[in-house]
């Protein structure tokens, strides 16, 4: 069979948003080669039976980063497993507002609820004399993010300890990233989602909300003056976050992402004013 007839079965199968696109990277990720390299090589050689229990796999809905078993971000290949939120380009927000808005290149690094390490990493990709701490409820996910810190040279600099949001630490951070939990419960979800991704990691209470209500009281005392905290939100949540974080003493700001959609809000801790 060639390869584009190949690929056009496999898009009509797989169906859903992007069905070219997992087919390609599926059929990369059989051959060992990139996704660039397959489409300058269009008649190269595969198994179509191999290929076929791959395409199947997402055609029942399966993640092609589960497939895959990786997911890019920002400027890193991260593993990923059931046991971690794939990471979205939309959570890609959140590293931008933090380059853009810290004053100072952050010495140190705080990632709440870090599961694969994704926002950890990217940072510390960007600003190369940074150390950061990744925190996490669940010891399989804190296995990826240190797999993920050997395989991007980052381990060095990243360390990663089971907690429970910020509690119990007891350093300050110049830099804090966040994307917890944000779904209310009730919401519908894709079946991709729903079945594949960590609930742990989706759902937090009615509305959405009873992570951050733990998170921002936490984050005055951990937060070193003139720091920095960036969470993600739902896109629906902006007014919530800009009043809860008024109510903690909070400076802040809302952030959209590519689409316009509001995805993270930041927050200031003010520096300290010079003694008279």
């Amino acid at each position: 069979m060639r390869t584009v007839d190949a690929l056009n079965e496999a898009a009509a199968r797989i169906g859903g948003e992007t069905p070219r696109l997992d087919a390609e990277v599926l059929l990369a990720h059989h051959l060992g080669c990139s996704r660039g390299d397959l489409l300058l090589n269009p008649d190269c050689k595969f198994d179509p039976q191999d290929y076929e229990k791959l395409v199947e796999r997402r055609a029942n809905g399966e993640p092609v980063a589960h497939i895959t078993g990786t997911r890019e971000f920002w400027s890193v290949t991260l593993k990923v497993s059931p046991a971690v939120l794939i990471p979205r380009p939309d959570t890609e927000t959140l590293v931008e507002v933090a380059l853009k808005l810290c004053a100072h290149p952050p010495a140190r690094i705080l990632d709440l609820g870090t599961g694969s390490g994704a926002l950890l990493l990217a940072c510390l990709s960007e600003w190369p004399n940074a150390t950061g701490l990744g925190v996490d409820a669940s010891l399989a996910a804190l296995a990826v993010a240190q797999e993920n810190a050997q395989s991007t040279g980052l381990a060095g600099r990243a360390n990663f300890q089971l907690g429970d949001w910020g509690e119990g630490l007891n350093e300050r951070f110049d830099l804090i990233l966040s994307n917890p939990p944000y779904i209310a419960e009730t919401e519908e979800l894709s079946e991709e989602v729903r079945t594949f991704e960590p609930a742990s990691a989706l759902f937090a209470g009615g509305k959405g909300l009873d992570d951050y209500r733990r998170i921002l009281p936490q984050l005055p005392g951990l937060l070193n003056p003139g720091g920095l905290a960036v969470l993600e939100i739902g896109h629906k949540q902006g007014p919530a976050l800009m009043a809860m974080a008024a109510d903690h003493g909070f400076t802040a700001s809302l952030h959209p992402d590519l689409a316009g959609r509001d995805r993270c809000v930041a927050l200031n801790v003010p520096p300290l004013k010079p003694a008279a």
